[in-house]
This record gives C-alpha cells, structure tokens and sequence, in this order.
C-alpha cells in the first residue's frame, strides 16, 4: 500500500503479486486472499489497466458472494470499485446499476446516513453529471453534502469534496453565483484543514483554483483569474509535472490571459475529476 499511495505503481505491483501468490498456494478462496485481488485491481485502475482491473474486481466480487452474501460490505465495497471502473471506461449504464446495487446494499446494511451509503450518493451524482442529468446530479449531491455535515461536519475533507462537486455542477449549469459561493466554501475549507502549504499540492484543491480561474475568465474578472490559474499552475507542475496533460492545458488558459482579444475559453468540462472514492 505504501508503495501505492508512494506512486512507485511497479513496486506496488511486485509486492501485490508476491503477497497474492503466497495466499493464494494456501487458501485461494480466504477473505485475505480476497481483499489481494481487490487491491490488485485498484492498482491496476491506477496504472490505466483497465481490463486487467476488471478482472481482478470480478473474481474478488464472485469470491465474496461466496464467502459471504450479496449484501456483505466487503462484498458492496467491490461493488462499488466496478461502478468507478465502468465510469472511467464510459460505461455509463453499467456503472450506474454497480452504485444503484452498491447504494441499496449499503442503505440496508448501514442505514442511509453512514459514509459509505452517502460515498455512493456521491459517485452516483458524478455519473449523473456525465450523463447530462444536471438534476438528478444536483439531488444526489445535496443528499451527499447533508449527509457528510451531519455525519463529520461542514468542515471534513468528504464535506467539502461535495461542496466542491457542486461547484462543478452549478458552473455547467450557468449558475455562476452559485458556484462562485461553493468554490470559495470548498477553498477555505481546504486551506483551513490542511494548511495553506498542503493544500497548493492536494489535486482537489487545485481543482477547484482551476474552476475558480474559469469562472473569473468568464466573468472578465481577468486579474483574479490570473491569480487563480497561477496558483493552481505551480500546483499542478510539483504534484504531477510540468509536461502532463493538465499542466499544459493549465498553462494555455493562463497564456490565453495575455493574449491580445482572446476569447473566454471554459475548460471546466475538460479537467478529469474524481471527487468520491470507495
């Protein structure tokens, strides 16, 4: 796990296989051997493997069904990590009967108020905002925002994800002042929690400074803007490096700035997001 959280993907990779095939030679059906497999396939997911992740997810799903019930949270959890992996592979229709299985099994086993029920709202307002259902997405997310508030407070990392999500919502729905408001709530929080060193290298953060430019751009706000992408620009060149994808597209909004009657351009539906994880 260290390895993984490390970013170090082919170390974490070795080790996985090599404490896979240690339980696997003793008891390849055992609730250990299991939870390998899952986090094979989460290693996968994050290596971009996307087919090799689902089968890993598939066997830990069937392993768990057997060894203990449909409705186990062990069994819910892999569940859950199959919705996030069809919605990275777009499909969507797939995806969304995963977090529909997941969020009832939760809401029976955990009640509708506990934060893996309300995680699941959460991803399931994300795949609701991908497939253009702006409503249904903006139900799930209040749903999800009440409940993370009266569960860990306004204030919690999983609070402000929400808030933060509505942000993205309302800026796709033109709702500028809404998510003006959202996207500030979501920046204090996340300054306030972490630290104003921490948070210019915490991605969700970032994110969220991006919005912040875009919506400035839009609102001809540009000295803000500017600031905005600045900020979220250095950000993104420490966590991620200066020639990724995000970087580079950062950097071209924060040229296009200075560019003599440049049109506002809104890059908010091109930044990758993965605001809920299971």
């Amino acid at each position: 796990m260290l390895y993984a959280d490390q970013g170090r993907l082919s170390e974490a990779e070795k080790m996985y296989m090599r404490a896979l095939q240690g339980k696997e030679a003793l008891r390849p059906k055992h609730t250990s051997t299991l939870l390998a497999v899952g986090n094979l396939g989460m290693l996968y997911k994050k290596q971009g493997k996307l087919g090799e992740a689902e089968k890993m997810y598939m066997r830990a799903l069937q392993g768990f069904e057997e060894a203990f019930r449909p409705k186990h949270t062990s069994t819910l959890s892999t569940v859950g990590n199959l919705g996030l992996l069809y919605a990275d592979q777009g499909k969507l229709g797939e995806a969304e009967k995963m977090y529909m299985r997941a969020l009832q099994g939760y809401e029976e086993a955990l009640g509708p108020k506990h934060t893996l029920t309300l995680s699941t709202v959460g991803n399931l307002g994300l795949l609701y905002k991908k497939q253009g259902k702006l409503g249904e997405a903006e139900k799930m997310y209040m749903r999800a925002l009440q409940g993370f508030e009266e569960a860990l407070g306004p204030k919690h990392i999983s609070t402000l994800s929400t808030v933060n999500s509505l942000g993205f919502l309302y800026a796709d729905q033109g709702k500028l002042g809404e998510a003006e408001k959202m996207y500030m709530r979501a920046l204090q929080g996340y300054e306030e929690a972490l630290g104003m060193e921490n948070v210019d290298r915490y991605i969700p953060a970032l994110n969220t400074m991006w919005g912040l430019g875009n919506l400035f751009q839009a609102q001809k706000e540009l000295v803000q803007a500017k600031q905005m992408f600045q900020r979220a620009l250095t950000g993104f060149q420490v966590v991620i490096g200066a020639f990724c994808a995000q970087t580079q597209q950062l950097g071209r909004a924060l040229e296009s700035l200075d560019a003599p009657k440049s049109k506002s351009r809104t890059l908010i539906g091109r930044i990758r997001r993965r605001t809920f994880s299971s």
